[in-house]
């Protein structure tokens, strides 16, 4: 398992490396931070000055550099807009992200177990029907189209909900609401397939024909099966919730990662945008690792061999052939 893990780390560092690169190098294709944080009436030397003065005089490669050589001694810079370090910013906004991505994620995958589950026991039955409609049609529905239609109505017309926020549980139901569509309608399906496959199973039948009830033979028979499938379908779209959440956050006003990204963007920020991107990545990276293990270990025909039990099911070396020259008694 351990090696398989060490593979798992170094196959997934490149892609973080070649994202943080890449923003790095988008991040000073937005312009000049100069013309937001100088006045209109900045003179040259003044605009030189601040150049000098945030290192953006240097070539892109030497800024780069130094870039990386401040993350290895944890310095992700200076934030131009606050003058705040950047990775402070950065954690304190991810926290937000991570509790609407989780909170949004476990929602789903409760409802699609149980409707998948519905689903599952009368394929193509009227439940089937209706749940894939309802998964398609959820899973096709645009995050931004859904939380400006969810504004509307219940913020603006009938005024339930407030239009932004964190500050009570109400404001958590538009975002969540917009959010969980998504991956609940991905995983109803994944949950459906996976839960049709294990029910005719043969270890399915013998437990029906012991008396279990549909219960049990759903909840400790067929789910356990159909778990690993549902778990890797949820992680992906687990890091898709995190990464994703830009549009929502930014929507909603939520004071997350996502939001925190634009703005540093909107103000040419490029410490705290990198800081951010950073972050998530590397969150990102976490979590893929974590799922890999824990699919792992649900299915053991996607674990690792180990060593010594490599050598076990390695095949016996044959014997060395015969030699066919004759033997000297023979001869004789």
């Amino acid at each position: 398992m351990l090696t398989y893990l060490r593979k798992r780390i170094v196959s997934s560092a490149l892609p973080l490396v070649v994202v943080v690169i890449g923003v790095f190098a988008l991040a000073r294709m937005t312009g000049n931070p100069a013309s937001l944080y100088l006045p209109l009436n900045a003179t040259e030397q003044m605009r030189e000055d601040f150049a000098t003065r945030n290192g953006l005089d240097q070539p892109l490669l030497v800024q780069m550099a130094d870039y990386f050589g401040g993350v290895l001694q944890l310095d992700f810079g200076t934030s131009l807009r606050t003058g705040e370090s950047a990775a402070a910013m950065a954690l304190r906004a991810f926290p937000a992200t991570l509790q609407l991505a989780l909170t949004t994620m476990i929602l789903a995958i409760v409802l699609a177990v149980i409707v998948g589950s519905w689903a599952a026991l009368k394929p193509n039955g009227i439940a089937d029907r209706i749940a894939s409609f309802v998964s398609m049609a959820a899973a096709s529905i645009p995050d931004f189209w859904l939380a400006i239609v969810g504004i509307w109505i219940f913020a603006i017309s009938l005024g339930w909900l407030p239009t932004s926020g964190v500050v009570g549980a109400e404001a958590w139901i538009l975002p969540i609401a917009t959010l969980v569509m998504r991956p609940f309608g991905a995983l109803v399906q994944v949950v459906r397939g996976a839960m049709v496959s294990a029910l005719s199973e043969p270890y399915i039948k013998l437990a029906r024909s012991k008396g279990a009830s549909q219960k049990r033979v759903v909840t400790r028979h067929a789910l356990r099966n159909a778990a690993a499938p549902a778990l890797t379908v949820a992680g992906d779209l687990m890091v898709g919730l995190v990464n994703g959440a830009v549009v929502v956050e930014t929507i909603f006003g939520w004071p997350g990662i996502g939001k925190l990204m634009i703005d540093s963007i909107l103000q040419r920020d490029f410490a705290v945008l990198q800081a951010a991107v950073l972050l998530t990545a590397i969150a990102i990276f976490v979590l893929n690792i974590l799922i890999d293990l824990a699919y792992a270990l649900l299915d053991p025909r996607v674990r690792p061999a180990s060593a010594s039990a490599r050598r076990k099911k390695a095949p016996a070396r044959p014997a060395a052939p015969a030699d066919p020259t004759p033997t000297a008694t023979a001869q004789a």
